[in-house]
């Protein structure tokens, strides 16, 4: 094969032409992610530091806050760069190493929530055999993210390309590369991604009979107060997993027929950017123990930041 079939740099998409927009853009994107630095990094802080949450269920949310972090660090910053600088280019070896770690996050983020619903059904419904059955979860999440990473960036980045190097997207995402594959080469990593999605459908009814379970152990419970604790824990890991299949699913299945620029850059934007943002949020709304620390945490941060002109001072 010739040189040509694997270029050296990638053209991301242009937001806009205009200085004003780009830096608009550039805006927008640093306070999303500020949010998820700080939405994530207080969960982070809350977790390790106090003892009271030192069980897995929260060990479980400080490894989701570290895989946030990660996934929208390996898409936010390049694209403000981008814009900052008024480039849309990233190199080869850039490229590989966002889809890598894309992958990684994701797919150790699936697995994680799959465990995370495994986890809450034998807290629930089997709570006697808790201990014996949760013991090392999170490392199989990691390893799985792992394995998809390195299967998917080895088979993609060793496909030809024939139809030029941009890309229809802020940063290098899996289906834009497969478009400027040569046509008789991409099937390998569309059988790929067949695979996984059929994999992905089994941790679906995976966490569904999972749920199925919990809720028929909820409605026993006799008293009110019991099941609200109960459903508080459980609904917002619900809702982060809806949110995250629904989109990554439709940007790697849905039809070409209904692909355009604006609908691929929202559905992106939305399982790339939006979640690390506001997981910490949807986490820490009906879960009292976490809010409290957090809480404590700010008014500790906010009671040395007064604090600390006045000792400079003297």
């Amino acid at each position: 094969m010739s040189n040509s079939s694997f270029p050296t740099e990638f053209l991301l998409l242009t937001f806009a032409d205009t200085r004003e927009l780009q830096l608009l853009h550039f805006g927008l994107f640093l306070g999303i992610y500020l949010a998820a630095l700080l939405g994530n990094g207080l969960i982070l802080t809350a977790v390790a530091c106090d003892h009271r949450l030192h069980t897995p269920m929260y060990f479980f949310l400080l490894n989701l806050a570290l895989l946030d972090l990660g996934t929208i660090t390996t898409t936010v910053p390049k694209a403000m760069d981008n814009s900052l600088r008024k480039t849309t280019a990233i190199s080869y070896s850039g490229c590989a190493t966002q889809v890598f770690f894309l992958f990684f996050m994701l797919g150790a983020e699936y697995s994680l929530l799959t465990i995370m619903a495994y986890d809450r059904y034998i807290a629930i419904c089997k709570p006697l055999h808790y201990w014996t059955f949760m013991d090392s979860r999170a490392s199989v999440a990691w390893g799985a993210g792992v394995l998809s990473a390195v299967l998917h960036t080895a088979n993609t980045f060793s496909l030809p390309l024939c139809q030029g190097n941009a890309l229809d997207q802020f940063f290098c995402e899996l289906p834009q590369i497969l478009k400027l594959s040569c046509s008789d080469a991409y099937l390998r990593e569309l059988g790929f991604i067949i695979f996984c999605f059929c994999s992905g459908i089994g941790y679906f009814i995976f966490i569904v009979l999972s749920y199925v379970q919990i809720f028929r152990a909820v409605l026993r419970i006799p008293s009110k107060q019991g099941r609200h604790k109960t459903f508080s824990t459980c609904l917002p890991h619900l809702a982060v997993v809806s949110l995250f299949l629904s989109t990554v699913m439709f940007t790697y299945l849905k039809p070409s027929s209904i692909s355009s620029p604006s609908i691929d850059l929202l559905l992106a934007v939305l399982y790339s950017v939006v979640p690390p943002a506001v997981n910490p949020l949807v986490y820490s709304m009906k879960n009292k123990e976490l809010k409290d620390v957090v809480r404590k945490l700010v008014l500790e941060m906010i009671f040395t930041a007064h604090k600390l002109p006045f000792t400079l001072h003297k």
